[in-house]
């Protein structure tokens, strides 16, 4: 193993370890940090000997690439967190990439579904499936996605234990960790508790007949993981899609996450409850929802403002 391999390999496994980074997350830094590392490698240069000029050339690059502000944004956060960490570490005296100003990110408003196409699609969930049972998985899925806003890695790794007596609030394991408590509203109470009943029966069926062990998450699957993947997730919300008759392009998971909030928002919820909602540590992420409350507060100001009142 290389000393640039060995670097970013303790420095995935302390953030795992320490600060709780899910999986999704050490795999990204792991593929922006081994960027990079190859990046110096092709150059003659090492983690341990590059200097600031060379951070910043190796962010040129990336922009002369095209990438996105976005990219080379958390390509420079991965950067700096893997300096800091080997400055503790002592494998370095100090940390190349702290004063160098990152690109900013595109404030690009989030893509949202009408209330009308959600609907749609939650309808199409109940009625796709080849068999009784997996039209009641997708159905639960659905509700669950939109009257939650969890994340879809949250939704599928859900454990079962979560959901038992008819909760009327659901307990989710988030980014590193941190659980949040989200109400369940009443169809998709309804929508878990029917699943639960045909998936239990299922999971009882196979222990008998062929001594399986019961599996510990709601929605199970054959895979290693043991649960359905998110990519089975995806493909089954593009199927939903073309049959609600909207376009696949513009259903994902995160565009239901997005739904949900703006949906809340606009119809009175404040930010900080949204935030809490939505798992966000910090409330400058939920305040690009910001946007659907314009004509609300147009329509507030020309009704309640004094001097916005037609004169007599």
């Amino acid at each position: 193993m290389t000393p640039e391999a060995r670097w970013i390999s303790a420095f995935l496994e302390s953030q795992t370890a320490e600060a709780g980074a899910a999986r999704n997350t050490a795999l990204a830094y792991g593929r922006d940090l081994s960027d990079f590392a190859g990046w110096l490698t092709h150059r003659g240069l090492t983690l341990g000997g590059a200097t600031r000029d060379d951070v910043e050339r190796y962010l040129i690059s990336c922009e002369a690439e095209g990438l996105a502000k976005s990219t080379r944004a958390r390509r420079l956060s991965a950067i700096r967190q893997l300096y800091r960490f080997a400055y503790d570490e002592g494998w370095r005296t100090d940390n190349p990439a702290i004063r160098i100003a990152g690109p900013g990110r595109d404030q690009r408003l989030p893509k949202s579904l009408s209330l009308t196409e959600v609907e749609a699609l939650l309808a199409a969930a109940r009625g796709l499936g080849r068999t009784p049972a997996e039209r009641l998985r997708n159905a639960c899925l659905m509700e669950l996605l939109y009257a939650t806003g969890m994340r879809v890695s949250e939704l599928v790794g859900l454990p079962v234990s979560a959901s038992r007596g008819d909760p009327a609030m659901l307990l989710i394991r988030g980014k590193g960790g941190k659980e949040r408590m989200v109400p369940l509203s009443p169809p998709a109470r309804v929508a878990l508790a029917d699943w639960l009943r045909v998936r239990d029966a299922a999971e009882d069926e196979a222990r008998i007949a062929h001594r399986a062990a019961p599996s510990k998450y709601l929605f199970p699957g054959p895979g290693a993981e043991g649960h359905l993947t998110r990519q089975g997730f995806h493909g089954m919300l593009k199927d939903i899609a073309v049959t609600a008759g909207i376009s696949p392009a513009r259903v994902t998971p995160h565009v239901l996450r997005h739904a949900f909030a703006t949906h809340l928002l606009a119809g009175g919820a404040d930010l900080r409850a949204i935030q809490m909602l939505l798992g966000h540590a910090d409330l400058s992420t939920t305040e690009i929802y910001t946007h659907v409350l314009e004509d609300r507060l147009r329509d507030l100001v020309l009704s309640r403002h004094p001097l916005a009142r037609p004169g007599p």
